[in-house]
């Protein structure tokens, strides 16, 4: 193998990876080629090298694949939000089941797991209902909002992100034509100096005459200047319903700080999901695509095969969208959530939707199910877990086998994880039957999958 850094290659995609690169081969060597889909003829420009493969940078489409499209955004390239703009929505439905169904096989250990066709969107596009936007500088010294290009923290102007809601880039405007007025600084990583640090945006369901609208600015301090005007500029914009800051004055890659100070509204907006109404504050998990969550629910709820005689534990259950959900056919739910403000929104939800059966508990759910297992011998019929990327910790893990509940459904936003939590269970005293993934994030590579496992011995 002959080639170096900088040169030119011509590649055909034969492959892609799980986080949506072409992967192409020179004289028997790999690159990875961000932008590349399967199928496409390419000249690329290797930018690193490692002994058995590299990464190169798409230069030109010789041959473009039956596949390939042309990206909606502008700036889906440098962008690090997508990754398979290029790809045809059909394409990507068929790379996400392939990904889920290979970590499945590679990491799980499951010869030929059960994986059922991914459930697409009639409309891939405008869909997520928040979006979090760092701000910086551009290199000519203005004041930007974007999202970072992929691998970096250098942020991508983005004027307008055809995933989210169009009313992102109207605040976006608000915001940063505030802070030059005003003179507040963007916050800077290196010298962990400055002051706005992201801006969180949610977009609620249509109340009276219109949508909610939350915004609420990540801070760099305990104060914010000249808050009154900001909150005159944004009241502007139709819906606008709740207004806040966060602080968080941590040198750390973490979004969100612990406290939130509310400047206008309530502090929350509201979803509704298959007929049940959620409340939810700028902290609380919520899915960010409705129309998918509540196909994503339904086959949970499929899945946990409810009669009305099961106690069920929802675990990592956030403002109670899953447990809402089980409550209505189950004789009792147990959520468990680690952040206090989600608890709350949690109760609050139980109680506005006339939910009587459901209780929920503050702390990590790796701490709180052994405590009430091993002290108070609390039993489980149905065990739903729905972790943050990294999956379950190995002692909620072993507290699932020794409470052994008829059936486990397992929600995972990262196939990698799933799959090494599934070969921990599946190794006890519990069978994969079914894995069923569920288009959550259209235009990028996360998928979100459900499954259900089985007891061995019921």
């Amino acid at each position: 193998m002959n080639w170096k850094k900088n040169d030119l290659v011509e590649v055909t995609i034969e492959d892609m990876s799980e986080d949506g690169e072409g992967i192409g081969r020179a004289e028997g060597y790999t690159l990875f080629i961000k932008d590349a889909v399967i199928g496409d003829r390419v000249q690329a420009k290797i930018m690193k090298m490692k002994k058995t493969y590299g990464f190169a940078r798409l230069v030109e489409v010789l041959g473009a694949s039956e596949s390939r499209v042309k990206p909606l955004c502008p700036v889906s390239g440098p962008c690090g939000g997508c990754q398979l703009q290029s790809l045809s929505y059909e394409r990507q439905l068929a790379f996400k089941e392939e990904k889920v169904r290979g970590q499945l096989r590679r990491i799980g250990g499951f010869e030929n797991p059960p994986v059922e066709a991914v459930i697409g969107m009639e409309q891939p596009w405008g869909y997520r209902n928040k979006a979090q936007f760092p701000i910086g500088r551009s290199k000519d010294g203005r004041i930007i909002a974007g999202f970072y290009a992929g691998r970096t923290h250098s942020i991508i102007e983005t004027p307008r992100c055809f995933l989210g809601d169009p009313v992102n880039e109207k605040v976006l405007k608000i915001v940063v034509d505030w802070m030059e007025a005003y003179g507040i600084a963007p916050y800077e990583e290196s010298g962990h100096r400055g002051l706005v640090r992201h801006v969180l945006i949610r977009v609620g369901e249509e109340i009276g005459d219109g949508r909610q609208v939350m915004v609420c600015l990540v801070i760099n301090g305990k104060r914010l200047p000249h808050k009154e005007e900001l909150v005159q500029a944004l009241r502007t914009l139709p819906g606008m319903t709740t207004i806040s800051f966060n602080i968080n004055t941590e040198n750390t890659n973490v979004i969100l700080g612990r406290e939130v100070r509310h400047l206008y509204g309530d502090g929350y907006i509201t979803e509704t999901i298959a007929g049940l109404r959620y409340r939810i504050s700028p902290q609380s998990f919520f899915q960010v695509n409705p129309e998918q969550t509540g196909k994503l629910y339904d086959v949970a709820l499929a899945y946990a095969g409810l009669t009305g005689r099961e106690t069920v534990w929802d675990l990592y259950c956030g403002t109670g969208t899953i447990t809402l959900f089980l409550a209505r056919q189950a004789k009792w739910v147990r959520g468990v959530e680690v952040i206090p403000s989600a608890v709350e929104d949690a109760r609050e939800n139980a109680r506005a939707n006339g939910i009587t059966n459901a209780s929920f508990y503050l702390g990590r759910a790796e701490e709180v199910l052994p405590r009430f297992y091993e002290e108070e011998k609390e039993r489980a019929d149905v065990i739903v877990v729905d972790p943050p990327r990294k999956g379950c910790d190995t002692a909620l893990l072993d507290t699932i086998l020794a409470m052994g509940p008829e059936r486990v459904v397992y929600v995972s936003c990262n196939p990698a994880s799933l799959a090494r939590d599934l070969k921990y269970l599946c190794a006890g005293e519990y069978e994969l039957v079914r894995v069923q993934p569920v288009d959550m994030f259209a235009q990028t590579v996360g998928v979100e999958t459900v499954v259900m496992l089985s007891h061995k011995k019921r």
